[in-house]
């Protein structure tokens, strides 16, 4: 048997064994607070493309869909002649849209095609459907990772998110995630110095960087993992090696990194983080959610209750309307393609922020059982804005009424 069938044997063996688990990613979408202007619940609102303030959108698997099989288009055209090699690239964006099985593609590109398809699925359609369709998306989803991996076995994306098991397991999932590490480093390492030769000199570098993501996002997914089983030095480390591997942090790694140093009541870690988003996100500041949050969490250990009421008016300055997220504090399913793609600067921010946060709200115990921080913040959330609060604890008692 060659090493690529006993890989394919073996994974799936694996998707046997967990596929049942992505039913338990849906939740409700009345006990997340997303909301659409007229108050009804909805799902995060997704931009694939660059926000107005000219905030890169990380890890876009529609975008990075489209950009690999331009890559495998212009290689394909570059032994033809220039001028009939214009005209066909200047249809290709008609041709992706209208008649993608008509352009040259690999069993990876399609392998990754049917990941796009199934994160669509998972990530932004599962969270927020209604009982009657949650089994059909499930389902759907399964069958997209299920052929993916059957088209290519190395297609490190669906294993990764078809290994999601329920809350309980999240250590299980970490231990899979790092025992697998170096053999995607390895084969991503590969990848990128093919597809490097192959694409010629000006296209080299976007070659190579579609080649590493997933070794990238299996780290995050490390990372993030990490940070929920108490494993902070750990997710220290792995953020640490995302930003030596991909210094602009097209992961968004130093969100977990932020978080991770309030857990270890870090200042100094912390401040050196924020002193260094110049370098790791030019086009934005250090004044996104995760930051802020991780802010507020270390003032609030050092007992500067004035310094943490100050952080939370610039959270509500910079997020305006977030009290209700603040005092509703939901939890989101992990993103399992990556983080959830949502508008920065937006409420969904904000939610997504909190969520990942959990970490830091839920520490200690108190008489409201939502830990000492998250109380803390309920409380203060509620005498900045009273009427976003009273609704959120309505809507609150709703949902565990509901079942939710």
């Amino acid at each position: 048997m060659s090493p690529r069938e006993l890989r394919k044997q073996q994974v799936s063996g694996l998707v046997a064994a967990i596929l049942p688990s992505l039913a338990s990613r849906r939740v409700h979408s009345a006990n997340l607070g997303f909301k659409t202007p007229d108050g009804t619940p909805s799902g995060p609102h997704v931009r694939y493309h660059r926000h107005e303030r000219g905030v890169a959108m990380a890890f876009d698997p529609k975008r990075e869909d489209y950009q690999r099989l331009a890559l495998r288009f212009a290689h394909e055209l570059d032994a033809g002649d220039p001028m009939i090699a214009a005209r066909s690239f200047a249809s290709f964006g008609r041709r992706f849209a209208q008649d993608r099985d008509s352009l040259p593609q690999s069993d990876s590109d399609r392998a990754f095609h049917l990941v796009t398809l199934a994160t669509d699925l998972i990530d932004y359609q599962l969270p927020f459907a209604s009982d009657e369709q949650a089994t059909s998306i499930v389902s759907r989803g399964r069958e997209f990772l299920e052929e993916a991996i059957a088209l290519d076995p190395d297609c490190h994306d669906a294993v990764r998110m078809l290994f999601s098991p329920s809350e309980a397991a999240f250590d299980s999932r970490y231990l899979f995630l790092r025992e697998h590490e170096d053999e995607v480093r390895a084969f991503c390492e590969a990848e990128a110095k093919s597809a490097a030769n192959e694409a010629g000199s000006e296209r080299a570098e976007l070659a190579t960087t579609l080649a590493t993501r997933p070794y990238l996002r299996w780290l995050a997914s490390m990372a993030e993992l990490a940070l929920i089983c108490g494993r902070n030095l750990e997710t220290v480390r792995l953020c640490e090696k995302l930003l030596s591997i991909d210094p602009h942090d097209t992961a968004d790694a130093r969100y977990t990194l932020a978080l991770a140093f309030a857990k270890l009541e870090d200042d100094q870690g912390y401040d050196a983080l924020m002193a260094r988003y110049p370098q790791l996100s030019p086009s934005r500041p250090p004044d996104d959610g995760w930051a802020l949050l991780a802010r507020l969490a270390l003032a609030h250990k050092r007992n500067d209750l004035d310094e943490a009421r100050r952080i939370l008016s610039r959270i509500v300055k910079i997020y305006p309307g977030c009290e209700y997220a603040l005092v509703r504090q939901s939890e989101l399913p992990d993103g399992a393609f990556a983080r959830i793609l949502v508008t920065p600067y937006s409420e969904d921010e904000m939610i997504v922020a909190i969520s990942e946060s959990t970490v830091l709200l839920q520490e200690g115990n108190d008489f409201e059982g939502r830990g000492v921080l998250g109380s803390w913040v309920s409380r203060e959330a509620t005498k900045l804005d009273p009427e976003a609060a009273e609704e959120a604890v309505r809507d609150m008692k709703a949902a565990r009424e509901g079942g939710y």
